[in-house]
């Protein structure tokens, strides 16, 4: 059994009637990252623009439909220099899979910036240079 809820003592609201929120726990710790490190990125000066690159695959009534590409980066954007950025995001154990460090190499070996992200820090660090010379 999930238990993405727990309860916390009741609160009271303005008329005195009982409330109770469940709140969310970390169950998700990718998710959580992607959220930093998309925050980071578009908060950094050396960024135009990026965005979240949904991929997989879902059956909608008889078809299977796919979404994005075989090692497409979790986040795609473009720098003020023209140049393309792709972000991997790992949670903290995340392990990058071969399909994705074929792309990440792609793109680096055409002239943009790839790397993997675990959170704001790894965006801070990888874009030091970048935002020194654009």
């Amino acid at each position: 059994m999930n238990k993405a809820y727990r309860t916390e003592p009741p609160a009271l609201d303005l008329l005195g009637d009982t409330i109770s929120t469940p709140k969310r726990t970390n169950d998700r710790p990718e998710a959580a990252a992607l959220c930093e490190v998309l925050k980071a990125l578009k908060a950094h000066p050396a960024v135009v623009w990026c965005e979240r690159m949904n991929s997989g695959a879902a059956k909608v009534g008889n078809r299977f439909i796919r979404f994005g590409f075989t090692g497409c980066p979790d986040v795609l954007g473009q720098l003020r220099d023209g140049r393309l950025l792709g972000v991997e995001v790992k949670a903290p154990k995340g392990k990058l899979r071969p399909e994705q460090a074929v792309m990440l190499s792609r793109i680096a070996g055409a002239g943009g910036v790839s790397f993997v992200a675990h959170d704001c820090l790894d965006v801070s660090r990888e874009l030091t240079n970048v935002g020194n010379s654009v």
